[in-house]
Protein backbone atom coordinates (compact mmCIF):
# COMPACT_ATOMS: atom_id res chain seq x y z
CA UNK A 1 0.00 0.00 0.00
CA UNK A 2 1.46 3.52 -1.07
CA UNK A 3 0.46 6.45 1.48
CA UNK A 4 1.22 9.94 0.56
CA UNK A 5 0.14 12.61 -2.19
CA UNK A 6 1.05 10.52 -5.69
CA UNK A 7 4.77 11.26 -7.36
CA UNK A 8 4.63 13.86 -9.99
CA UNK A 9 7.13 13.11 -12.49
CA UNK A 10 7.50 15.42 -15.40
CA UNK A 11 8.90 14.27 -19.19
CA UNK A 12 10.86 17.09 -20.50
CA UNK A 13 10.93 17.03 -24.62
CA UNK A 14 9.63 18.72 -27.78
CA UNK A 15 6.96 17.57 -29.87
CA UNK A 16 9.04 16.67 -32.95
CA UNK A 17 10.94 14.34 -30.63
CA UNK A 18 10.92 10.39 -31.94
CA UNK A 19 12.72 9.69 -28.22
CA UNK A 20 10.24 11.80 -26.38
CA UNK A 21 7.73 10.13 -27.48
CA UNK A 22 9.21 6.86 -26.52
CA UNK A 23 9.75 7.26 -23.15
CA UNK A 24 6.23 9.00 -22.72
CA UNK A 25 4.92 5.63 -23.65
CA UNK A 26 7.15 3.60 -21.22
CA UNK A 27 6.83 6.36 -18.60
CA UNK A 28 2.89 6.67 -18.76
CA UNK A 29 2.73 2.50 -18.32
CA UNK A 30 5.54 2.06 -15.62
CA UNK A 31 3.92 5.40 -13.87
CA UNK A 32 0.29 4.38 -13.60
CA UNK A 33 1.44 1.14 -12.26
CA UNK A 34 2.88 3.02 -9.44
CA UNK A 35 -0.14 5.11 -8.77
CA UNK A 36 2.01 8.25 -10.18
CA UNK A 37 1.35 11.14 -12.33
CA UNK A 38 3.42 12.15 -15.65
CA UNK A 39 3.54 15.59 -16.54
CA UNK A 40 4.55 15.99 -20.23
CA UNK A 41 6.83 19.63 -20.81
CA UNK A 42 8.29 21.15 -23.90
CA UNK A 43 11.56 22.55 -23.13
CA UNK A 44 10.99 25.21 -25.22
CA UNK A 45 8.02 26.61 -23.06
CA UNK A 46 10.84 27.95 -20.65
CA UNK A 47 14.51 29.13 -21.73
CA UNK A 48 16.15 28.63 -18.43
CA UNK A 49 15.00 25.31 -18.83
CA UNK A 50 15.67 24.73 -22.78
CA UNK A 51 19.42 26.02 -21.85
CA UNK A 52 19.70 23.41 -19.18
CA UNK A 53 18.06 20.44 -20.57
CA UNK A 54 17.57 21.09 -24.19
CA UNK A 55 20.14 19.10 -25.82
CA UNK A 56 19.85 16.28 -23.41
CA UNK A 57 15.73 15.06 -24.58
CA UNK A 58 14.29 13.20 -23.52
CA UNK A 59 14.74 13.46 -19.82
CA UNK A 60 12.28 12.35 -16.94
CA UNK A 61 12.39 14.21 -13.69
CA UNK A 62 11.03 13.65 -9.95
CA UNK A 63 11.08 17.35 -8.78
CA UNK A 64 14.37 18.59 -9.69
CA UNK A 65 15.84 15.02 -9.86
CA UNK A 66 17.26 13.20 -13.43
CA UNK A 67 15.60 9.67 -12.87
CA UNK A 68 16.48 8.92 -16.57
CA UNK A 69 17.84 10.79 -20.04
CA UNK A 70 17.81 9.32 -23.13
CA UNK A 71 16.39 5.65 -23.38
CA UNK A 72 14.84 3.64 -20.49
CA UNK A 73 13.31 0.53 -20.80
CA UNK A 74 9.93 -0.49 -18.70
CA UNK A 75 12.18 -2.74 -15.99
CA UNK A 76 14.68 -0.04 -15.82
CA UNK A 77 12.61 2.25 -14.92
CA UNK A 78 10.40 0.34 -12.40
CA UNK A 79 13.38 -0.13 -10.70
CA UNK A 80 14.34 3.51 -10.33
CA UNK A 81 10.83 4.61 -9.26
CA UNK A 82 10.93 1.32 -6.51
CA UNK A 83 14.18 2.98 -5.46
CA UNK A 84 12.93 6.43 -4.99
CA UNK A 85 9.89 5.49 -3.54
CA UNK A 86 12.32 3.33 -0.97
CA UNK A 87 14.56 6.38 -0.55
CA UNK A 88 11.64 8.79 -0.08
CA UNK A 89 10.26 6.93 2.57
CA UNK A 90 13.28 6.80 4.82
CA UNK A 91 13.22 4.41 8.11
CA UNK A 92 11.91 4.95 11.27
CA UNK A 93 11.94 8.93 10.44
CA UNK A 94 15.70 9.03 11.03
CA UNK A 95 18.08 10.98 7.97
CA UNK A 96 21.60 10.02 6.92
Amino acid sequence: MRGGPPQVFTLLGRPDCHLCHVMEEVAVRVLREQGATLVVRDVREDPETDRRWGGEIPVLLLGSREVARHRVSEGDLRARVDALRVAGSGSGGAEG
